[in-house]
């Protein structure tokens, strides 16, 4: 069990690190990331001072979908390691004050898991209506429209029961039917499991697909629909974020409650406007609903101010923000805006008020890996070519150095790795300046000033592309201002401050003898003010 205080709140104040375990650290060469290699690279962990770890799937899997094909929640895959292993890291990362969030996968399994089997195998079984089944169309045909994220019908045919059963993703995931109590029921009784071993959360992949519409009814097309994947050629009115999924959300935050300390955060679908719905109505939802507005943004100082602000104004009251800036299956944003604007990045996550999230990799500044078309292992880029889809790139393994594996693997790479071993963590760790460098110190600032923490935000007007706020508790008042051009600009403001930190990471820390600054391009700093 955790030997952590039974700190109820604690993932107001983490920074939390998502790790695809098969690209983060391999230990037996066999090109493939697993728990034992991750349990090596704690220290680094340590180092870079994170406070958790999201890890995607680590279940049995046939791994079609970056394990989010689960064919049995209770077990770890073999290719990953043993329960036992399991345990021995979460004693391990817990001892170094670093907690574990597992990925939760409620709206599918794979097609080999013992309860599709059963369920697939007759209309009488005990599992029958344990996944979303339904007869012929009149022409033979799938019940109704839907797409499948992954390119085609959404509906498969299934000889055995003569029914179609429907998929959200590909068609060896088929969606369970979140309609059955006894599936509920099973879903609580998985996350139990790990929850009894001691991991401090989950993160809720799909959360808002648990339910589709119990009338079938067909979605309209998207009007919008010119130059898009043929997955997004129909509104998903009657397939996503549908009223009765918050009542999911609901019963799975019930079990997380009932134990200690626990949190729930989840992947949520939808416009700003949308994500209040997922923290609270008369019953409480997810702690924090992962939100990607920085991801989304223009990389401009208006476009910056205008989704702060709207994700600001869509929380509820005292809902508690969340900012998230990679992962597993977003583009790098680095790729986006380049090495310098990252640098401005990082000290907008770490300072902004809310929850920062960020993936493996981002603290080096790492790019899209260029993946050759005959390495391509994602079945989205297969099955849906041509629309830079692909999401190898963002998984490519972890590069710690300058060889040819990356000091991922001894062995061949289960995805290739960028040419000329740039960017990499021992490289960056040697330098003072580094962008690695600049995560880390930006970490260790917010552990220090509680302000950085838990204060409240108040935003200050943008102007020639400069983007500031504050940060206040009532003691400390902490300035933050970006300078988002290539140009120099110069900021000012009204009383004195002492300059914290500089996203250059050359500025000495000193009272500043006037209240302006003269920022470079691409510099933001952190200053802060004398309280009167």
């Amino acid at each position: 069990m955790s030997e952590f205080s039974d700190e109820a709140a604690w993932w107001q104040s983490a920074v939390i690190y998502e790790i695809a375990l098969i690209s983060f650290q391999d230990s037996n060469g066999d090109g493939k990331g697993d728990l034992a290699g991750l349990l090596s690279r704690i220290d680094y962990l340590k180092w870079l001072g994170v406070d958790a770890v999201w890890l995607t799937p680590i279940y049995k899997s046939p791994f079609r979908d970056l394990g989010y094909d689960i064919s049995d929640y209770c077990s770890i895959d073999p290719t990953f390691g043993s329960l036992d292993e399991f345990d021995h890291l979460l004693e391990a990362l817990h001892a170094a004050d670093i907690r574990l969030i597992l990925d939760l996968v409620p709206n599918h399994t794979a097609d080999d898991h013992a309860w599709f089997v059963e369920s697939s195998s007759s209309r009488n079984s005990a599992k029958a209506d344990w996944y979303i089944w339904a007869d012929a169309a009149e022409n033979g045909g799938p019940p109704n429209n839907w797409l499948s994220r992954f390119g085609g019908s959404g509906w498969e045919w299934c000889e055995a029961r003569r029914q179609y059963y429907y998929h959200s993703f590909l068609v060896e995931q088929p969606d369970l039917n979140w309609r059955n109590p006894q599936v509920r029921a099973a879903i609580a009784d998985v996350m139990r499991f790990w929850l009894d071993r001691g991991v401090d959360g989950f993160r809720v992949d799909a959360s808002a697909v648990l339910i589709k519409d119990e009338l079938l009814r067909d979605n309209p097309s998207n009007p919008q629909a010119e130059g898009k994947p043929p997955p997004q050629r129909q509104t998903p009115v009657f397939t996503d974020d549908r009223p009765e999924a918050m009542d999911c959300i609901e019963f799975i935050r019930e079990v997380i409650d009932s134990y200690s300390g626990r949190m729930l955060c989840g992947e949520v679908q939808g416009k700003t406007d949308r994500i209040g719905h997922f923290y609270s109505n008369d019953r409480p939802r997810l702690h924090l609903p992962l939100n990607f507005a920085l991801l989304d943004s223009k990389w401009n100082a208006l476009s910056l101010q205008a989704a702060i602000d709207a994700y600001f104004n869509a929380l509820p009251e005292h809902a508690w923000p969340v900012w998230v800036i990679g992962g597993h299956d977003k583009q790098r944003i680095a790729s986006k805006i380049g090495e310098p604007p990252m640098r401005l990045l990082a000290m907008l996550l770490m300072t902004l008020r809310g929850t920062p999230f960020f993936f493996m990799g981002d603290e080096i500044g790492r790019k899209r890996v260029p993946i050759p078309s005959d390495c391509v292992r994602d079945l989205f880029e297969r099955l849906v070519p041509g629309h830079g889809l692909c999401r190898d790139p963002e998984r490519a393994p972890m590069r710690w150095d300058g060889s040819a594996a990356g000091g991922f693997t001894n062995g061949d790479p289960w995805l290739p790795l960028e040419p000329g071993g740039t960017p990499n963590v021992a490289e960056q760790q040697r330098s003072e300046r580094s962008v690695l460098a600049l995560f880390r110190a930006l970490i260790r600032l917010r552990h220090e000033h509680a302000c950085l923490r838990q204060g409240g935000y108040e935003p200050l007007r943008s102007q020639n592309d400069v983007l500031a706020y504050k940060r206040t508790d009532g003691r400390t008042e902490i300035l933050i201002v970006l300078n988002i051009a290539a140009e120099p600009r110069k900021w000012h403001w009204l009383g004195r401050g002492r300059l914290l930190m500089s996203t250059h990471l050359d500025r000495p820390s000193e009272t500043l003898p006037e209240a302006s600054i003269l920022l470079r391009g691409n510099e933001g700093v952190i200053i802060e003010l004398e309280v009167r």
